[in-house]
């Protein structure tokens, strides 16, 4: 027979405490979930374990339930420290999934203070906003940032911000595929960069604004937010670019917004364990408290683009 923890905790709590309130206190929730998880676990074992005097004591078979769950405490904690991923320097390895163009940009800002501040080694898997999530899902990440907003069992979703992205070229390819102004047609030979066949943004983009659909036009495969950008202004290609990435280069004449007024507002949220880690919370803030200050608010933008 399996014992609830959280009832063997709450029966813990109110005998080291003496009282329902002081080990309400200690447990973070009410008094009466305390009260009312010690009386499950007193029918569940078909026995009083304690006496409600001041302060309460254990009765008989309330100490050896709590012997038991003394010991299993203990192991846990052993396992926990065995199993830990701090390393002998000390340091603790966390692995998060991250988009290519959120590393580039505002998610570094995030880490750097907690990085030194906090003994800990990030293990970084880069892939496209709308895939990080299945990195989430095989349980090779702790957190990942992610455009969707649903939240698989287990985890929190934590809003981020938006992020908008416009489709960008050079003055040269423009005037080498759009000499007459931007047009479906001469998408249809003009070629496109994506970041990898995950990258979903210009195929949305074309097809909202255009009617062009996914395999209706040329494209470039470029796995390297730098390089993606380089090919644009170098005018091989035009791309959707994220405005922290864009407008310094639309400002300096390198590159023009194609369709001004016509972009793909996309949202990041930051998906993590539903664990009481005080590291995971620290992680949590970090990467909130940056995003709120360097991304674009939701209410900013009237339509979102989240995965299909």
């Amino acid at each position: 027979m399996m014992l609830d923890t959280r009832q063997l905790a709450a029966l813990a709590a109110v005998l080291e405490e003496g009282s329902f309130e002081r080990a309400a206190r200690r447990l973070h929730v009410t008094q009466s979930a305390v009260s009312q998880r010690i009386k499950q676990l007193e029918e569940r074992l078909g026995q009083t374990l304690v006496l409600r005097t001041v302060p309460i004591r254990a009765t008989a078979a309330g100490q050896q339930v709590l012997k038991h769950f003394r010991q299993v405490d203990l192991l846990e904690q052993e396992l926990l420290s065995a199993l830990s991923a701090r390393d002998a320097q000390g340091y603790t390895r966390v692995a998060i999934g991250v988009n290519a163009d959120s590393l580039e940009t505002w998610f570094q800002d995030a880490l750097s203070q907690l990085l030194k501040r906090e003994p800990l080694l990030i293990d970084l898997k880069v892939d496209d906003q709308d895939a990080t999530q299945q990195l989430l899902r095989d349980g090779e990440v702790v957190g990942c940032i992610t455009s969707s907003p649903k939240a698989m069992p287990g985890c929190s979703s934590v809003p981020l911000g938006v992020i908008p992205y416009r489709c960008l070229a050079s003055p040269e390819y423009l005037a080498r595929y759009f000499p007459n102004g931007v047009a479906a047609a001469q998408f249809r030979r003009a070629p496109v960069a994506e970041f990898s066949h995950k990258d979903q943004l210009q195929n949305r983009y074309l097809e909202r604004f255009f009617g062009i659909g996914a395999h209706e036009y040329p494209r470039h495969r470029v796995p390297s937010s730098t390089a993606f950008c380089d090919l644009i202004v170098r005018g091989l290609a035009c791309g959707m670019v994220p405005d922290q990435q864009g407008q310094p280069l639309i400002e300096s004449g390198q590159v023009q917004d194609m369709t001004p007024g016509r972009y793909l507002a996309v949202p990041l949220y930051w998906h993590v364990w539903s664990l009481r880690s005080e590291l995971i919370h620290k992680l949590t803030d970090a990467l909130v408290q940056t995003a709120q200050a360097q991304l674009d608010r939701f209410e900013q933008h009237g339509e979102l683009t989240h995965p299909a």
